[in-house]
Order: C-alpha cells, then sequence, then structure tokens
C-alpha cells in the first residue's frame, strides 16, 4: 500500500509554468477549462463575513489534501476551499480501494492521509502557488474574482482537539507566516520574482467541524464552546443525514428514491447525535457566537452509512459511507427541515450530490460554500467544476440578475411572493419601487433599501421549499437512473498501450497519473547466456509499443483508492499495472510487493514482474544488473558488447534493459514535465 508523499515547493513552481507553456495546461488540466470569472455577472459571495469570488469549492475529501489538489480546484473557479480534515490520529490503515463510484458513490476514507505536520505545509504551499499563479497574470483572472477562502476542517473529538499538535496546525492556518518565510528560499531562481510576493499567510479563521458518525451531542458542543472561546473562530458544524430519523430517511432512501439494496443500520440513528439534541446545540452555540460577535452555522451534510452489500471493498469493511445522488435528496430535504424549525436564522453550507446542473438551485436558496466531492471523481476530473459556474452564469443572465442576491430572488419567480412575507401593502412605495425593478431588470437591492435582506431571506425560505420539492420528486436521483457502470471492454491493461482514453488522468483527486511519451517501437526480445569465457544471444520474439502516449503513476501521490480502475475501459487497474514511479529510494524498497520504478540521476532501479533490475550509465555504455548477473555493455548492440558476469544457468532479458531505457529516455527528453524529470 503507497504512502502520499508531499513534493517540494521549487519544482511545483517550475511546473507550473513550464506545462502551461508547452501544453497550455496546468497539472494535465487544460486551458480551456480553466475558470477565472467573466466579469459580466458577479458571482461573489460572502463567508464568515469574508468574500469569495464564488460559492463553489471542493468538500474536505480527496480533492484537498495536496497542494496541486487546491491549485486544480482554484483553476477550475472553486473560491471557497474545504480543506481536508485533520485529526490526531494521523497514522490511518484505510482499506484499499476506498473510493467506489461504479453507480452513486460510496467509500471507507475519512480524515487527512498526511501527518498534522505535512497538512499544514501542503495548505500553506497550495496557498502559495495560488497567489503565484494569480499574480504572475499567466492565468487569466477577471477583476474581482481573485478572492479565494480557505475553510479549515478538524475532528473528531474535544481531547484529540486540544492537544498540542492539533493547536499547533490551527494556529499554523491562523498564522503562517514562518512557513511561508521558509518556504520563500525554495522558489527556484528563475522565478525569484516571486520570493517577496505579499503571500496570505493568515489562512483561516474559519473552521468546520467534523463530527463524524457517531460523536456524542455534548462533545460536539463543547468542542465547538471550545473553538468559540478559546481560538475566536467563525465554525460551522457537519451534521448527518441521520437527523431525518430512521423513518423518514428510510422512506426516502429505499422507498422513494428506490435504492431498496441499501440499508442504514440501527446504530446509526442509535449513535448519532437525534434531531432535538442537534437543534438545542445549534441554538445554544448560535447565541454564544452571537455575543462574541463570530460566524456560526451548519453543513448538510456528511455522509451516511450504510451497510456494505457489495464486494468492492475489502470483506471487513462491514459499513461504508454513501455519497452522490441519493445523499442529495437526503440533505436537501435536512436544510428544509432545518429551516422549517430555524427559519433563515443560521447559514448552511452544503455538500450533497451536486453537479453541473444543480448547482445553480443550490445557490438560489442560499447555500455558503457549495463543495463537490463525488462528481469531481468522475470523467474530466476538476475540469467538470467549471461547467458548473458556466451554468450559473446562464441561469442568471436568463432571469436578468447580475448578483447571486438578485439571482436568489428571481430564480423561481417568488420574488413577489416574498415581498408579501415582509407584510408590505399593495400601495407601499417599496413593494412598488420593487416590482418596477423586477419587471425592468433593475437594482433590486437599490430598490429594497433597508428591506433588501429580509426580501432576500424570505425568498430563500420560499426557494428551499420549491427546491425540496422538485429535487425529491426528480427521476435523475432515483436507482433506475443511477445503477449503470462505467463500460468495460474485455481487455486487460499491460506495462505498455491501452485504449487510449485518458481517463485515468482527471479522475485521479491527487494527480497521480500522467502521460508520458515513448515513440512506437519494437523491441527484440532478447536472452543472453554466459557459457564459459562467451556470451550467446537468443531472440525469442518482439515487444512492439504501438501507442505513442503512455501513462504511468506517481507513487508519492498515489494513495490506491481505484478510482482510476472504475472509470478504465480496460482491467487491471492504471494504478496497479501501468509504470508506477517512486519518489524516493526509500519506498521504492520498502513496497517491495509493488512492481515499480526509482530513478535517481542517471541511475534507474526497476521492480517488474517481481524481479529486480538496476541500470546505470558507465562512460557511453550502460551497467545493468539484477539477480544473479552483473554485465557492462553498449545500449546500442548490447548482445555484440557484453561482458561482466552471471551465474551459471542465469539468463539474462535484455528486454527489460530497453524497457528501462525506453523510459527513461521518455520522461527526461526535452519538453516533457512531469513530476520525475523536475526532481532531476
Amino acid at each position: 500500500m503507497a504512502v502520499l508523499r508531499p513534493y517540494p515547493l521549487g519544482p511545483l513552481v517550475k511546473r507550473l509554468f513550464s506545462e502551461l507553456e508547452v501544453t497550455g495546461s496546468i497539472f494535465d488540466l487544460p486551458r480551456r477549462k480553466f475558470f477565472g470569472g467573466s466579469g459580466e455577472r458577479d458571482l461573489s459571495v460572502r463567508f464568515h463575513g469574508h468574500r469569495a469570488s464564488s460559492p463553489l469549492g471542493p468538500a474536505a475529501g480527496p480533492q484537498t489534501q495536496m497542494a496541486q489538489n487546491m491549485v486544480l480546484s482554484w483553476l477550475a473557479g472553486c473560491r471557497i476551499l474545504e480543506l481536508k480534515t485533520v485529526q490526531i490520529m494521523d497514522e490511518l490503515e484505510i482499506s484499499r480501494p476506498c473510493i467506489d463510484m461504479e453507480t452513486i458513490g460510496f467509500n471507507v476514507e475519512w480524515s487527512q492521509e498526511l501527518k498534522l505536520e505535512q497538512s499544514l505545509e501542503e495548505y500553506v504551499k497550495g496557498s502559495m502557488l495560488i497567489d503565484i499563479l494569480d499574480a504572475s497574470g499567466a492565468v487569466e483572472v477577471a477583476p474581482g474574482f481573485a478572492d479565494v477562502i480557505y475553510d479549515m476542517s478538524v475532528g473528531y473529538d474535544l481531547k484529540g482537539i486540544q492537544t498540542d499538535r492539533v493547536q499547533t496546525f490551527i494556529d499554523g492556518m491562523m498564522d503562517a507566516s514562518a512557513i511561508v518565510d521558509r518556504l520563500r528560499s525554495e522558489i527556484p531562481v528563475e522565478h525569484a520574482q516571486y520570493r517577496d510576493l505579499d503571500f496570505r499567510t493568515r489562512l483561516s479563521d474559519t473552521l468546520t467541524l467534523s463530527t463524524f458518525h457517531g460523536c456524542p451531542p455534548d462533545e460536539i458542543e463543547r468542542i465547538i464552546e471550545f473553538l468559540l472561546d478559546e481560538k475566536r473562530l467563525h465554525c460551522i458544524i457537519k451534521l448527518n443525514p441521520t437527523q431525518l430519523g430512521p423513518e423518514r430517511c428510510r422512506q426516502l432512501l429505499n422507498d422513494e428514491l428506490g435504492y431498496d439494496e441499501l440499508h442504514v443500520p440501527d446504530s446509526a440513528f442509535e449513535n448519532d447525535a437525534s434531531w432535538d439534541q442537534a437543534t438545542g446545540f445549534v441554538q445554544r452555540l448560535g447565541d454564544k457566537a452571537q455575543r462574541l460577535g463570530l460566524g456560526f452555522g451548519v453543513k448538510f451534510s456528511n455522509t451516511l452509512i450504510v451497510e456494505n452489500h457489495r464486494d468492492f471493498f475489502s470483506a471487513k469493511e462491514k459499513e461504508m459511507y454513501l455519497s452522490g445522488q441519493p445523499l442529495h435528496v437526503l440533505a436537501t430535504n435536512l436544510v428544509g427541515k432545518f429551516r422549517d424549525h430555524f427559519g433563515d436564522r443560521f447559514p448552511i453550507s452544503f455538500s450533497a450530490g451536486i453537479d453541473r446542473k444543480n448547482f445553480p438551485d443550490a445557490v438560489a436558496l442560499g447555500l455558503v460554500p457549495i463543495t463537490v466531492c463525488s462528481d469531481l471523481l468522475r470523467p474530466g476530473g476538476y475540469g467538470r467544476a467549471s461547467g458548473y459556474l458556466v451554468e450559473l452564469e446562464e441561469r442568471m443572465k436568463k432571469q436578468s440578475a447580475g448578483t447571486i442576491a438578485d439571482y436568489i430572488l428571481r430564480a423561481y419567480d417568488y420574488a413577489e411572493a416574498a415581498l408579501d412575507k415582509l407584510g408590505l401593502s399593495e400601495d407601499d412605495p417599496t413593494r412598488q419601487r420593487c416590482l418596477e425593478a423586477l419587471a425592468s431588470g433593475g437594482d433590486l437591492s437599490e430598490a429594497a433599501g433597508d428591506q433588501y435582506e429580509a426580501w432576500l431571506s424570505e425568498a430563500r425560505l420560499l426557494n428551499t421549499a420549491h427546491y425540496v420539492a422538485q429535487a425529491t420528486a426528480d427521476e435523475r436521483y432515483r436507482k433506475a437512473r443511477n445503477s449503470k457502470p462505467p463500460r468495460k471492454v474485455g481487455t486487460h491493461l499491460e506495462l505498455f498501450d491501452c485504449v487510449t482514453c485518458h481517463k485515468c488522468v482527471p479522475v485521479c483527486p491527487n494527480h497521480a497519473n500522467f502521460v508520458f511519451v515513448i515513440p512506437p517501437t519494437e523491441i527484440d526480445i532478447v536472452m543472453l547466456r554466459q557459457e564459459g569465457d562467451s556470451w550467446h544471444s537468443e531472440s525469442t520474439g518482439t515487444l512492439q509499443i504501438g501507442k505513442k502516449q503512455q501513462y504511468g503513476n506517481f507513487a508519492d501521490f498515489c494513495n490506491d483508492c481505484g478510482n482510476c480502475d472504475v472509470f478504465c475501459p480496460e482491467d487491471g487497474g492504471p494504478y496497479v499495472v501501468k509504470p508506477r514511479f517512486f519518489g524516493n529510494r526509500a519506498d521504492w524498497t520498502e513496497f517491495a510487493d509493488q512492481n515499480g520504478f526509482y530513478l535517481e540521476g542517471d541511475t534507474m532501479l526497476a521492480r517488474i514482474g517481481g524481479r529486480e533490475f538496476k541500470l546505470e550509465k558507465d562512460g557511453a555504455d550502460v551497467r545493468y544488473s539484477g539477480d544473479g548477473f552483473e554485465v557492462t555493455l553498449s545500449p546500442h548492440d548490447p548482445a555484440k558488447t557484453v561482458r561482466g558476469t552471471a551465474e551459471k544457468g542465469t539468463s539474462i532479458d535484455l528486454t527489460y534493459l530497453h524497457i528501462m531505457s525506453l523510459i527513461r529516455e521518455a520522461l527526461y527528453q526535452d519538453g516533457q514535465v512531469n513530476y520525475l524529470s523536475l526532481l532531476r
């Protein structure tokens, strides 16, 4: 099983600009999938008093645990990044694979897979890379579309959060100046103009508490009280779908949506905070935050525990966590239930089955931020996010709305009904101005004056009731529309060549899969054998490499989640079968059960089919060694120039020498931008 390894800032900076120049992409996201704002619509929102240029962001999941993930999210238009949850237990044993997106979405993940100290540094690196990109002008960003918020997330109990290491993490997010100053020197000389950039050092003063499943209600309340009192943080509590209650939750999931194979165990409801308990601590904590002048709200929703009825995850995983389309309906119903109880008093963050089609609807409810995970794990990856904002702008244009607030009022034509809720009479001047502005496409804020916020609030409530009913009845969330797995073609992946569909690169949330180029070639399969002082060669066939585009896997970023295997049309899994490259020798040695390669300058180590080989330059020749042999020969005519030794009876397969040479040349050739060449 692989272990995530942070990557140095310097090579990441190099990659930003060299890749953009060479291929017009950044971390394999093409420029056409960037979203820097159009300048025609103001998509900005407020979150705990801070301005974000869009309400969209990745959820605290696989898209926000590495620096390159943060950059990819930002490039696609995300402006509120909910960073992956950290906790004191930062040496987790997680079953692999851990993400199942064959139909809807299941996982057995939970918190960050890096050490706490590494997580903090990754988040600082990601922020610095975004600052560099913004300052460089290399990426088009419309005026006013650069404001980004980083929302930290911690879990899962008070004792763990109060430990020195978690407190150091939180303090570092609130003041990262020491890390920023240390990392400045890593910016390479050719980009030295960014070393003195005014990098953000207060990364965050907002926090979403991940309560996970089974966190006692009194524990939740004590954690938030501590964060409000001691850290002065604006806080959001992530709540669970179980608060719908067992009857309503199962009715929606099993009966109305038709997912009759999914069973929510009784323990999920018994161990989570009840509805009454949750509304009780929300009321008390909201009052406390208000007294302290801090922001407070809730998030719908966490994942939903269901029994593991599939064979995708390890059999030891008796439960798994539901996401995707059915969770969207459960979470929107929970939003409706919450607003029926509290009205529009508390801000609501949202994450559940968001996609391009329903993102504008979530915006119309006034939800901030609106975060996404499952849909970005599908083909297209981060590039799908820019489409959400394009769709939002199209709907805003259709409604003649120039701002998010105006869009909320116009989205479902409830603006006049919202005025009725304010009790404004037919002849009230404010009402008349509002109706005229609605009809003419005028400035609604100016027309409503000091009634604008109250008008918006009533519209959010009316929109919520409308959309909850709409989403619950929508066929697109039902089992019948979400039961077809990705197509497989019946062939098995090999080390080289495949159907070249390119799906494995964007569906990897950590950007571990990548493309490299080997010219089509045919290699003689030659076996060498030493007999006395002589060497004899025998050709036993040929190895053909027919596709110019090949795929590799950078082990340092791969957590064996399995998502690329789900969407690959061939069997075997790109992260398992395709060449896997380790960023350091220790990992190549430690993970001896995995095939893979390690490059260090002109030296290359390989493990293929369980056999280990080493290739080194020796002047104009190469030294090639493995189990039972060490020979020096010319790479151009190895069978005739060989010298060295081999144990009696050992046959030397020169195919592996050629494979290693081709790979090394492909990764290091001019114009190739990859994580291995940047470390050279």
